[in-house]
């Protein structure tokens, strides 16, 4: 779906940080709704903390606006937002939810949301007429507090760990006051769906990221390696930032508990408060001289290394805080190589990746299984490739990224008042009262 650029308003994108390489469908859906001709601007709650980008980052024309990280470090521009705010027809409403808010979450951090929302609020251009947030916790509280005093409708991206993490009186009361969502997995959508109001089950709809192929280089031809050449061991690969729920502790087990015939070397994409721990356990391990932890890297770079790999492997789980992953883009873009794929049979990636068909799916937490299924699947060339070719065509045929932004994009056009929708939406009268 496409249409003209908006002559009547602007939509604000608020994000929780911006650019992040971590990110990437994020990213990939502004510039796509850009491309569309909608007119984005971007707001972030947290300055960037890499110092690469994506080159989708570079092609986005909008340029981002970072609200106070902190309160302290900017308090006359605090001081103003709350200023301005106190004068607004809404701040009484606002204050009475903030109160509420802040009596069943009693941090600092429901505080300086009250304060960004605040300057988000006075700074917002006039010509912007809806606000669009991603992440259903902490970035949409900013957005909740900063539409009631301007008055504007709002909508919702829910990805994964704001939906696992956040309690459900705070979810249900966000959902209720937003005009829609959407959320990208089946799971994430049952959930946030038994939520909603009940009058209105098109509140949240499930729209998957899915991929823009025209961004990937074909599929590459790969040697036949089966691990039994200490000169060309087999290349498995993993992309993810070096925490709880991505299960690379349980992966450097899996790996030391390869059998000694087997060649191979492992090499980590990503960032992450864990790193450190990681280094150490593959050191104890005695497998530190067959891993490679590479850092962050920008996109061209994650399709480099796996386009030279011959196994991918994501062995996603529940952390212990809740913190789940959704549907990890790198394992589409690891489909989009035709590279094999082995991940945990958990959040998300069953929806995409079926055991046996697309990839080989092991029990969350498992290093034993998922030790057996990297050796099986290492020594076996021609089902590896059997796998990626199908991953590969599940990826083009059913998550290619047109179908989840139609849906974004027409509602967004409705929200600016640009058309109606097809589907049973309707826009909740409480989302614009003051």
């Amino acid at each position: 779906m496409t249409g003209p650029r908006s002559d009547i308003g602007r939509i604000a994108v608020v994000v929780k940080g911006y650019p992040r390489l971590s990110e990437t469908f994020i990213a990939q859906e502004i510039l796509a709704l850009e491309e569309r001709g909608l007119p984005l601007d971007i707001w972030s709650l947290r300055h960037p903390t890499e110092r690469v980008v994506h080159p989708m980052h570079e092609r986005i024309r909008a340029r981002p606006t970072y609200l106070p990280e902190y309160l302290y470090q900017e308090p006359l521009r605090v001081l103003r937002g709350l200023l301005w705010s106190l004068r607004q027809p809404g701040f009484r409403r606002l204050i009475r939810i903030f109160l509420q808010d802040l009596k069943r979450d009693p941090t600092p951090n429901r505080g300086r949301r009250l304060g960004q929302a605040c300057v988000m609020a006075r700074e917002l251009p006039a010509g912007v007429r809806h606000l669009h947030v991603h992440y259903l916790h902490t970035p949409a509280s900013v957005v909740r507090y900063a539409a009631i005093l301007r008055g504007l409708a709002w909508s919702f991206s829910a990805h994964a760990k704001d939906i696992w993490t956040t309690p459900d009186w705070e979810k249900r009361e966000k959902i209720a006051e937003a005009a829609w969502g959407v959320t990208c997995t089946a799971a994430g959508h049952a959930h946030l769906a038994m939520l909603a109001p009940p009058a209105d089950p098109a509140r949240v709809a499930l729209a998957y990221h899915g991929l823009d192929l025209s961004r990937f280089p074909s599929p590459p031809q790969r040697p036949a390696r089966d691990g039994s050449d200490p000169a060309d061991p087999v290349r498995i690969v993993s992309v993810g930032r070096a925490v709880a729920k991505k299960g690379f502790d349980d992966l450097l087990n899996a790996l030391a508990a390869l059998p000694e015939d087997l060649n191979w070397r492992f090499a980590h994409i990503g960032g992450g408060e864990m790193l450190g721990a990681l280094k150490r356990q593959a050191e104890a391990a005695g497998v530190a001289g067959k891993v490679a932890f590479l850092g962050a890297k920008a996109q061209p770079e994650v399709i480099a290394l796996m386009r030279e790999a011959d196994v991918f492997v994501l062995p996603a789980k529940r952390a212990r805080s809740g913190d789940q992953d959704g549907l990890p883009n790198v394992v589409m873009e690891a489909a989009s190589q035709e590279l094999a794929i082995v991940a945990s049979d958990f959040a998300g990636i069953p929806e995409f990746v079926r055991d046996g068909r697309e990839g080989v799916l092991v029990s969350p937490g498992d290093w034993e299984a998922l030790a057996n299924a990297l050796n099986l699947i290492a020594r076996e060339p021609a089902r590896r490739a059997a796998l990626g070719r199908a991953a590969h065509a599940r990826l083009r045929e059913a998550f290619s990224i047109d179908a989840g932004l139609d849906l974004i994009e027409a509602r967004l056009r409705h929200s600016l008042g640009q058309m109606p929708l097809a589907d049973g939406y309707r826009e909740p009268a409480e989302a614009t009262a003051p």
